[in-house]
């Protein structure tokens, strides 16, 4: 077991750094588990290796280490996703790729139940904490502006034909979010390709593109 002494002689910044985040994915894991009213501080310690003394060192209270674990847990998401539609050349393709990688369990190298799970958490505390309120709207801002900026670089390719960027990636952020719950929640008749169906054809309704066949079939990464 790791003491905070162990973490503060070593003098290592990073090691300090790479600590907190073993224990940030620890406690998202933990989370997704077991749900966010029933994780102990014990149960965390237990899957990141280290004593309840250590977290409670790097964390000022629970409710800290459980709002940041939320937060890190999208974070890393938002990270993921941004990587992955960089390498694309067209909106099209981006857009395409950032529903598939929002699809609970589309694709099956990206099951994204655990992360929607969490997201599930997020909107439940946010409810009753204001913190985590603010962390919530931060969240979802930035959500909305990776789809707005794709839309605007598909309005100057001439790909899209959606006026105001930020106007139109409300409507497609609101159904995304909303169909993704459906299907966590083993809905009958919302499906993952359901969603991935009714999502683009949305999305093409709105930005005015044509869908072919390829769009409504997960594209494996880079390609």
């Amino acid at each position: 077991m790791f003491k905070p002494e162990d973490d503060m002689s070593s003098g290592a910044p990073k090691h300090m750094k790479d600590r907190h985040q073993e224990i940030l994915d620890a406690a998202a894991r933990v989370i997704t588990e077991r749900g966010l009213a029933e994780t102990r501080i014990s149960d965390i310690a237990e899957q990141a290796g280290v004593s309840p003394g250590l977290i409670l060192y790097y964390f000022d209270s629970k409710d800290r280490l459980l709002a940041e674990a939320l937060t890190y847990a999208n974070d890393q998401f938002y990270l993921r996703t941004s990587r992955e539609i960089r390498r694309l050349g067209s909106a099209k393709e981006q857009l395409r790729r950032l529903i598939d990688l929002s699809v609970p369990g589309y694709l099956p190298e990206y099951g994204r139940l655990d992360e929607w799970a969490l997201w599930i958490e997020v909107w439940v505390r946010a409810l009753r904490d204001p913190e985590t309120a603010k962390d919530r709207e931060v969240l979802d801002q930035r959500w909305r502006a990776q789809i707005s900026d794709i839309i605007r670089i598909g309005k100057a390719s001439g790909e899209f034909v959606a006026g105001d960027a930020d106007a139109f990636a409300l409507p497609i952020a609101a159904l995304i979010d909303g169909l993704a719950i459906q299907v966590i929640m083993n809905d009958s008749t919302v499906t993952a390709e359901r969603m991935h169906r009714s999502c683009m054809e949305v999305a093409a309704h709105v930005l005015g593109f044509a869908l072919e066949p390829a769009d409504l079939v997960s594209q494996p990464a880079g390609a």
